[in-house]
């Protein structure tokens, strides 16, 4: 018996020996740090990963792009209000600002492509800006601030058409190389670049150019090409400069200004119902040509209401 277990002990511990040599002639693979740099580097040599390059900057070392599609001086707290609360919730800024560096201009060392208001909201929390530096001209800036901005609301449709007219003077041959290189319709485009002609004295009926919208100027082209309309049209354009109105309000003053007015109508004859509730008017339009209005939800039964149209066709037919 003793020498039983004698042998079992003998083969557990060779068998633990042989166990030991094959563990180490294996190399076995921990991942880390090192493991996941050296695969970015390979992804990035195969071109399969795009080295983005990001810094906290100092938001006084970055200044707009001239280009930019956004007014900066129009920014304010209530404008950021959502990006002030989340910087605030995370605690950290989220997505990085758009920049190109910029050389020669003293402390300024990037531009703001994309991200005014990340670089206001920074400003007036006195953060500093996380930024993501690229390398581009300026036809892929302005491609790269219209791909993100262009289905925000806060950018108005002003804001935009401006942007737009001066992106195809500065970088395009004609608007159909401007609409394939922004992926548009010639049609959806030619309309923001016709906004951007607004004459200036309806841009300063608005309180605020984010409240013109692209269908604004549609509405008010066919007077602005009427030499008599436009002259009506701009004056009652500079009564509205100093009133308080909401876009939609100086849309509908400035169409009532132009708008023909209702030609005058002679009342012939009115019929009434045998309750003395109006059932049928009758009226006379210039020319001569005669207009007959039968009167709802006066309880009239249907003789009564033959009756009265057979009596206006013998009194004035």
């Amino acid at each position: 018996m003793a020498n039983l277990n004698k042998s079992l002990a003998d083969a557990a511990k060779k068998s633990m020996h042989e166990g030991r040599e094959k563990g180490a002639s294996r190399k076995v693979h921990m991942p880390g740090i090192l493991d996941d740099r050296m695969q970015q580097t390979r992804e990035l040599m195969q071109g399969e990963r795009i080295k983005k390059i990001q810094y906290m900057a100092d938001p006084s070392q970055c200044r707009m792009w001239s280009h930019h599609n956004r007014r900066y001086d129009l920014l304010n707290e209530a404008r950021c209000a959502d990006l002030i609360e989340s910087f605030k919730a995370m605690g950290r800024q989220q997505f990085p600002a758009v920049v190109r560096r910029v050389e020669g201009a003293g402390d300024i060392q990037y531009e703001v492509i994309c991200g005014a208001r990340r670089h206001w909201t920074a400003t007036y929390l006195g953060w500093k800006l996380l930024v993501e530096v690229r390398d581009m001209d300026d036809e892929e800036a302005f491609r790269i601030a219209d791909i993100e901005n262009r289905s925000r609301e806060d950018i108005s449709d002003f804001e935009r058409a401006q942007d737009y007219r001066g992106a195809l003077q500065l970088y395009y041959s004609s608007q159909k190389q401007m609409a394939e290189r922004l992926e548009v319709s010639v049609t959806w485009l030619s309309r923001f670049l016709a906004l951007a002609d607004m004459p200036p004295e309806i841009v300063s009926a608005y309180r605020d150019v984010t409240e013109i919208k692209e269908n604004h100027y549609r509405e008010l082209s066919k007077w602005l090409k009427d030499s008599k309309a436009c002259t009506k049209l701009l004056a009652a354009a500079k009564s509205l400069h100093e009133k308080p109105l909401e876009g939609r309000q100086v849309l509908a003053e400035l169409k009532k200004a132009v708008a023909k007015p209702k030609e005058p109508q002679e009342i012939l004859a009115r019929y009434e119902t045998t309750t003395g509730k109006p059932m049928v008017k009758v009226t006379k339009k210039r020319g001569g040509e005669l207009v007959c209005s039968i009167l709802l939800n006066n309880g009239a039964a249907k003789k009564e209401l033959k009756d009265a149209l057979a009596r206006l066709v013998d009194e004035h037919c």
